[in-house]
């Protein structure tokens, strides 16, 4: 496995071919991660700078160095060096002018992207033409924070993948495959102990920020102000959550699309204060089926484990590759961890 080092400007400086470990972990709804681990050498240290760009043979992904810590002991001579993926370039931006949008959010990442302060390098991807839909309205806010949102409200990944061959970054946005056993369009994929491909499993429940009915407030006060109310729910099952939408300004919208606009706000934080239910594992490359052939980051899988009772089909929202000892482990994550509100305010 190949690590590769390159400047800002995409030209490659060098390669770590003695590194001890190395995680690399993909994300669907931001920015990856990664996580190097290298003895200290004079070649190494010149390498390993704050914002040198690591890539890896065979990846979509490169990461910016962003943390370097330098551990010298009788027991330990290793540098380790971390950071996130190119996309997390977007939260050095902001989005300036007041942004009112309705329309595909697809094309709403794209046109926040493209409102903000250009990034060296960095260029539009093709339009691929998802057809989830969004409306709101945005000023002065973090980009990043604001691609992870629509990210999560429309279940569309986003990437910067690097060309280093011709010196550019590339804006994508993209989907998984369906694979579970309920379809038949796709290749069909189960994790289960039946396939030895669902070792050492960490499942996690939680219901505490279940909402089932939104009342949503706008702009004005008191008996004045507007309020719009969606969901439903009954005795215990009914679970209320209050929506604050001041932020959303009427002036040069229509009554409908105001409405409009603070329903959405209230359907998005309904659909990210859910039931969280996931399930971790490691698995080899290989096994039955085979990693980035077979499946990737964002497909829908099918998870079986018998002994706990459990059968759930799931996105992959998290991939995290580990290289050590000379080989590499696969740990997926299917389905979301715990729900954050979505907070279009911040």
């Amino acid at each position: 496995m190949e690590v590769r080092i390159y400047g800002q400007n995409l030209f490659r400086k060098g390669q770590i071919e003695n590194q001890i470990s190395l995680i690399w972990t993909r994300k669907f709804y931001e920015p990856g991660t990664f996580e190097l681990h290298a003895p200290i050498t004079d070649e190494n240290l010149s390498l390993l700078q704050p914002g040198n760009i690591i890539g890896k043979k065979g990846s979509d992904e490169a990461g910016i160095i962003e943390d370097i810590e330098k551990e010298e002991s009788d027991i330990k001579n290793e540098i380790t060096a971390k950071g996130r993926f190119l996309s997390s370039y977007m939260d050095r931006r902001l989005i300036k002018k007041t942004v009112n949008f309705s329309g595909y959010i697809e094309v709403a990442m794209r046109q926040l992207y493209s409102g903000a302060v250009p990034l060296p390098l960095v260029e539009l991807g093709t339009l691929n033409g998802f057809t989830e839909r969004a409306e709101f309205q945005v000023t002065m806010k973090n980009l990043l924070t604001y691609e992870e949102k629509l990210s999560r409200a429309g279940a569309i990944g986003f990437r910067f993948r690097p060309d280093f061959k011709n010196r550019k970054i590339v804006f994508e946005t993209y989907k998984g495959k369906d694979r579970t056993f309920s379809q038949h369009e796709n290749n069909r994929v189960v994790f289960s102990e039946n396939y030895n491909n669902l070792n050492n499993a960490i499942y996690r429940y939680n219901n505490q920020n279940l909402k089932t009915f939104a009342i949503v407030g706008g702009q004005g006060e008191g008996d004045a102000r507007t309020y719009y109310e969606l969901g439903g729910g009954q005795g215990y099952d009914l679970r209320e959550v209050f929506v604050d939408a001041k932020d959303i300004n009427p002036d040069g919208m229509t009554s409908a699309a105001y409405k409009a606009a603070l329903l959405q706000r209230a359907q998005e934080t309904l659909n990210a204060s859910i039931v969280s239910e996931t399930l971790e594992c490691e698995t080899e490359a290989a096994i039955n089926f085979t990693y980035k052939q077979d499946y990737d980051l964002g497909d829908v899988v099918t998870v079986r484990k018998n002994k706990w009772n459990l059968y759930m089909n799931q996105r992959i929202t998290e991939l995290s590759e580990v290289y050590e000892y000379g080989g590499m482990t696969v740990v997926p994550t299917f389905g979301d961890p715990l729900p954050e509100t979505i907070k279009w305010d911040e």
